[in-house]
């Protein structure tokens, strides 16, 4: 399938005070394919590089190395037209809900201004069925919402009218950046489903940004799993999830609260090598945390391993197995949903 967006071997680089930079994203390939409708995960904690990546891919920053390519045309070189089209058929969801609305302007503002900025329908009047309907797919009744203030609505309501907002033009891929992290936890499962039965039910493929591999599991196909800004482990959800590969990502399973109180809390730690927090790794990011660091993990970046026909790992622990013939982490997805999300 033709990609309907792409990074190729992009890193971002931000300035960090006087002579100093921090590297948000390191030489990450990755594709999305069109007309596939598959939900990818961009998981890990916090500085990660998951919101840089999400910024890349709505294009609100540019990469310092590598390009990112919407139909196969870079961003940095699209014509009015072709970035119209980008803007209508990428569309973003985002973490505060409430900071995307201006509150002087009713929640109807936030939909009629895309509906007339795209030519959905010739005046509001006409826009407002097309309106309700979205409303409506995101669990919202339309007499309850519209003509109201932001301020009026719950969290929850105004985090689903910027998925209808998004629903409203029919993308081809919306990109969610924790949408539901700043939302009451009883509302979270409500949303996550709103969104993977639009990508059931409307074809719309999701890069579904998140810290919590809970949810990721629950609502997406495939998972990239990044560390300090670089691909530790890429593949289907269903495995990835299941049987972690990396040592960063058994971090990250481990951290994942049961359901029952079988194990007692603060007992179990993830070990580090000796003196590890104050050496530097020329290679492998993780070696400084890694309880199963090897001597080469300190002095050579790892190259993509295939350890499964449906998921790479970037571990010298692996290099036995046949490094990855392409630089793409998707070429590891299972395109088929995984069995809970079926």
């Amino acid at each position: 399938m033709t990609p309907i967006i792409e990074i190729d071997g992009v890193t971002k680089v931000y300035p960090a005070g006087f002579r100093q930079t921090t590297t948000a994203l390191d030489d990450v390939t990755l594709s999305i394919a069109e007309g596939g409708a598959t939900t990818t995960a961009i998981a890990g904690e916090s500085g990660s590089g998951k919101t840089t990546l999400a910024r890349l891919l709505l294009g609100f920053v540019a990469p310092t190395r590598g390009e990112v390519r919407f139909r196969g045309k870079s961003l940095a070189r699209m014509s009015a037209a072709e970035r119209r089209d980008f803007r209508r058929d990428v569309q973003p969801i985002f973490q505060d809900p409430f900071d995307v609305f201006n509150p002087f302007y009713r929640i109807d503002h936030v939909l009629t201004t895309p509906a007339r900025r795209y030519g959905l329908a010739r005046s509001d009047s006409a826009a407002r069925p097309l309106i309700e309907d979205a409303l409506r797919r995101v669990g919202l009744r339309p007499q309850d919402t519209l003509g109201r203030f932001p301020h009026e609505l719950s969290g929850g309501q105004r985090q689903r009218i910027m998925v209808a907002r998004a629903v409203l033009l029919r993308p081809k891929l919306i990109i969610a950046d924790e949408p539901v992290s700043m939302v009451d936890a009883s509302l979270r499962a409500t949303i996550l489903d709103e969104l993977r039965t639009l990508n059931r039910e409307l074809g719309i493929s999701i890069v579904y940004i998140t810290h919590d591999l809970t949810t990721a599991y629950q609502i997406c196909d495939n998972i990239v799993v990044l560390y300090q800004g670089a691909v530790a482990e890429a593949g289907s959800v269903e495995r990835v999830i299941r049987d972690p590969k990396h040592p960063y990502t058994q971090l990250l399973i481990s951290s994942i609260p049961l359901p029952e109180a079988v194990r007692s809390w603060g007992r179990e730690e993830f070990r580090t090598t000796d003196a590890a927090p104050a050496r530097k790794s020329a290679g492998c990011r993780f070696a400084p945390r890694c309880d199963s660091a090897l001597a080469v993990c300190w002095s050579a970046p790892p190259q993509n391993f295939v350890c499964d026909p449906d998921r790479l790992v970037a571990c010298h622990l692996y290099r036995d197995f046949p490094v990855a013939a392409t630089p793409d982490i998707a070429a590891a997805f299972a395109l088929a949903p995984h069995s809970l999300g079926a």
